[in-house]
């Protein structure tokens, strides 16, 4: 039974692969993109598509900020902020994926709810500084943003920055896993082949 949930497992896994490797974007993709086309050469230099243990992290912190601050053109904005970071293009662009048509809603209640704990956390708080803050500095216009789309857009926010810290750290551990699983497996080859 553990044997079928292994095979279970494995193919699972490249059945993931499989469908990750036919949405990833392709450098000819991009530059044949007639929106990118003017500004192609920028992003299509060979750095940005190399998988690196430090370019994979900050693609996916990117890919999930643009995931979360921007509701149309996630992508778009993931390539382009990958570009002075030095970030992987592939992995910015698809990473932008965790919101789309069908989850945005589900985000879009998570975030509510979150900015709402948030604010009123802040409510409790003696003297109010978020509260205050607003008011003072920003005038009505903050005010007016806060009242009506704040709150979400607040949660989207944490949201964004608590996703992409973790999209990083968990990346980055993710690499040095593989990487040292890998090496391993070829320390074990050489050692057995002797």
């Amino acid at each position: 039974m553990a044997e079928q949930d292994k095979d279970w497992g494995a193919r699972t896994i490249k059945r993931a692969a499989a469908w990750l490797e036919r949405k990833m974007p392709t450098r000819d993709g991009m530059r044949k993109n007639r929106y990118l086309k003017p500004i192609a050469h920028r992003f299509l230099r060979s750095d940005l598509w190399r998988f690196t243990r430090r370019s994979v992290p900050r693609g996916v912190a990117l890919g999930m900020l643009a995931a979360f601050l921007i509701p149309v053109g996630q992508i778009f904005a993931a390539v382009f902020l990958a570009l002075p970071v030095r970030a992987n293009v592939p992995i910015a662009a698809l990473t932008t994926f965790i919101t789309n048509p069908f989850t945005y809603p589900f985000w879009i209640a998570v975030a509510n709810q979150i900015g709402k704990f948030v604010l009123r956390i802040d409510a409790l708080t003696a003297g109010q500084p978020l509260n205050e803050g607003m008011r003072s500095g920003l005038g009505e216009w903050l005010s007016w943003f806060v009242r009506e789309a704040g709150v979400t857009a607040f949660g989207f926010l944490l949201l964004a920055i608590v996703f992409g810290a973790l999209g990083y750290v968990i990346s980055s551990v993710g690499w040095r896993w593989w990487v040292a699983r890998k090496r391993a497996k070829r320390l074990g080859q050489i050692h057995y082949g002797e």
